[in-house]
């Protein structure tokens, strides 16, 4: 059984003091994890984690991940204005994008950040820049179904992203042409997978490709990027990946077809993002509604504008009941939120304990994809984000959003109270 990473005297100090929801965070999981990654990639001295901005765009998480060595992965301009605020700089930036305007490229080149492309006409905005970068990135994706040992675990070839094999190689040419000295290879081929096997499988195929490539081009390859795709077990009954069992498969591959070719001094970098990130956040609600028809509703001070995924994927994610833990769960309940949608519901037949108006319920593993995805919708604000810190002391990194934001795009007069 999953068991939060703040029992419930503290949540209910921290309730007292910051009204829910709120997306709280553990900032001395976050840094044990991290540390955990690069143990893991040591081996490899030029390792490099870009956590994904778009897994949690808070400023004090990006900090602290600075702190613990991580550069970042950006996908928009509004991303890299963050990323610089904090203080990444230059080759601490990674930028993978799609359909990607001009003046993005130029923002991120402006930057100093590594340019990872997308499209083979991505190529015509890279001549459009002030220089040339010295190092560019290329994404590939290989098509059909990606399998591990026969099973299917996901299908690239219904994906937006990344060059054919044909095109890579014409980028290359293209960009070689134009003065470009380094490249790097990117794929991402499977989303939270938790099998140990994921990285070190698509290891080898990007390890096998750039030395083709190499060979066939003669480009001077300096980095592969493994991207992101190692999951969480959201399931109780789930086993997490083991990172350090991941970092040595991507080890015995990088010595069986780099070092040979001449590769070894290559660079390994990830974008991690939910890994990073999803076990060391909860969604921190309070049940204020109860509704029996033909089944048992508890509803919450949250909605799915503060969690998405439940609605918008089918996505299980653990709950407590503050205090109950270890009470019998005997009641079944659909857990809801407050929108005009039917998919407002951050769980469906649940068996818990018996739910009472006031109890805390905390939504596990919200740290990526959570607060980040949340909308307006039916006027909903946003929620606080609040850091548990390593001392035991909280911090308020987000304010709640006020009705004064909502409308604040709008030319309309709004009084702040009713």
């Amino acid at each position: 059984m999953k068991r939060p990473f703040v029992d419930a005297t503290t949540l209910r100090k921290i309730v007292a003091e910051y009204p829910t929801p709120f997306h709280l965070y553990d900032e001395q999981g976050i840094r044990d994890n991290a540390r955990r990654l690069h143990q893991a990639f040591a081996w490899n001295a030029g390792f490099k984690e870009y956590f994904a901005v778009k897994a949690t765009p808070n400023p004090t998480i990006l900090t602290i991940l600075k702190e613990e060595g991580c550069g970042v992965d950006c996908a928009t301009s509004t991303e890299l204005l963050l990323a610089d605020a904090v203080g990444f700089k230059g080759q601490e930036i990674m930028f993978s994008s799609n359909m990607t305007s001009l003046e993005d490229f130029q923002h991120a080149h402006q930057l100093g950040a590594i340019i990872n492309l997308d499209d083979l006409t991505d190529v015509e905005y890279i001549k459009q820049l002030p220089t040339i970068p010295k190092t560019i990135c290329l994404r590939y994706n290989p098509g059909g179904n990606f399998s591990i040992s026969n099973e299917i675990m996901d299908t690239p070839g219904e994906a937006k992203y990344g060059m054919t094999r044909s095109q890579l190689s014409l980028a290359i040419t293209q960009l070689l042409d134009l003065g470009v000295e380094q490249f790097g290879l990117h794929a991402f081929l499977a989303s939270n997978t938790t099998t140990n096997d994921y990285y070190p499988t698509l290891a080898k195929i990007l390890f096998e490709l750039v030395r083709d490539l190499q060979e066939e081009t003669g480009a001077h390859f300096t980095l592969v990027n493994l991207s992101g795709g190692i999951g969480v077990p959201y399931h109780p009954d789930q086993k997490a990946a083991d990172i350090t069992a991941i970092g040595s498969g991507v080890e015995v591959a990088f010595n069986s077809i780099l070092v040979p070719a001449g590769l070894g001094d290559l660079s390994i970098v990830a974008e991690l993002g939910r890994f990073m990130l999803a076990p060391y956040g909860h969604l921190v609600a309070t049940a204020v509604r109860r509704k029996d028809i033909y089944k048992h509703y508890i509803g919450l001070d949250a909605s799915a504008a503060n969690l998405m995924r439940p609605a918008m994927y089918g996505s299980y994610h653990h709950i407590t009941i503050a205090g109950k833990e270890d009470a019998p769960h005997d009641h079944i309940y659909d857990v809801v939120g407050g929108l005009c949608e039917n998919n407002d519901k951050f769980a469906i037949n649940r068996k818990l304990p018996e739910i009472e108006l006031g109890d805390l319920v905390v939504i596990h593993d919200t740290g990526a994809h959570g607060f980040s995805m949340g909308y307006n919708y039916n006027g909903k604000l946003r929620s606080a984000e609040v850091l548990l810190k390593a001392d035991g002391s909280t911090e308020l990194i987000r304010r709640a959003e006020t009705p004064e934001d909502y409308f604040a795009t709008l030319k309309l007069p709004v009084r702040s109270s009713l």
